[in-house]
């Protein structure tokens, strides 16, 4: 806790000043591009990989970055998604997996999750990643074929299939490969990503 706090002084004494003039204008305007669907894995920082300024993205982390099918009633990811697409007009949409994911580890090597039944519960969002990955235990290969799964969930949601069929949004899958740093830009015909 203590880094925190030094790095919260940190940011107050010496970030937040040379940016003030940044700061005081996002005080009053929410206007970000982009929206940025990344895994919750704290080595994955949407604004360090993309140099991107605060307000640029609006992000949504989620273990394994999964995107559930849209389903009408209560969801925190489906209502951030529509809020970013339907009232703040974000004009991409990229999810993001990444090398090394414990997420896709965990379901690649079938390991046992009965300890923890709600990340159980959870990475059944992507039993279709898994059923299309062609080798068994391959975790770079399920890392792909889950974003581009993530991508298809996300054409469910009424907010996203309305700005993609106006030509308001574009969707985008990207790895980062975390020990090169590299981002690799996946490309699905089928949904126009870029």
């Amino acid at each position: 806790m203590k880094d925190l706090t030094e790095g919260v002084a940190r940011f107050q004494r010496d970030v937040f000043p040379a940016k003030a003039e940044l700061f005081a204008h996002l005080a009053t305007h929410h206007t970000p591009d982009t929206l940025f669907i990344s895994c919750s894995d704290a080595r994955v920082v949407p604004e360090l990989i993309t140099g991107t300024e605060p307000g640029d993205l609006f992000v949504i982390r989620t273990a394994g970055n999964l995107v559930p099918a849209y389903t009408p009633g209560a969801d925190g990811v489906a209502a951030s998604i529509e809020y970013a697409v339907a009232a703040l007009g974000v004009k991409d949409i990229i999810v993001c997996g990444h090398s090394a994911c414990g997420a896709m580890t965990a379901l690649a090597e079938g390991h046992d999750l009965s300890g923890v039944p709600a990340v159980a519960d959870w990475l059944r969002l992507a039993d279709a990643s898994v059923a299309r990955t062609a080798v068994e235990g391959d975790v770079d290969a399920l890392v792909r074929q889950n974003v581009l799964a993530q991508l298809a969930n996300l054409a469910t949601h009424p907010s996203v299939a309305k700005a993609l069929a106006e030509g308001k949004t574009t969707l985008h899958g990207w790895v980062y490969d975390i020990p090169t740093g590299r981002v690799e830009n996946l490309t699905a015909p089928a949904l126009a990503v870029a």
